[in-house]
């Protein structure tokens, strides 16, 4: 196994472990049928939607999801 190998793998372990704990960390969307109804009113009053820790947690979930994916690649080709 080659040092460019473990590096991949060490990150690819590391961004898997991110994912994960940004998932878990986000609040969840709805709650059943009463959720759907008024989730439209809901995200329409929300104008600083943006600037919400729930709006960041998701832009770095698919940051760290892309990284892992970008990584299994890679170790996959090597």
């Amino acid at each position: 196994m080659s040092a460019l190998t473990i590096i991949f793998t060490i990150l690819q372990v590391l961004s898997g472990l991110a994912v994960t704990t940004i998932v878990l960390m986000q609040s969840g969307k709805s709650a059943g049928l009463s959720g759907s109804i008024s989730g439209g009113a809901d995200t329409f009053l929300a104008k600083g939607k943006a600037k919400t820790l729930d709006a960041k947690l998701a832009k770095a979930t698919k940051w760290f999801a892309l990284a892992f994916v970008l990584l299994t690649l890679i170790l996959n080709l090597i």
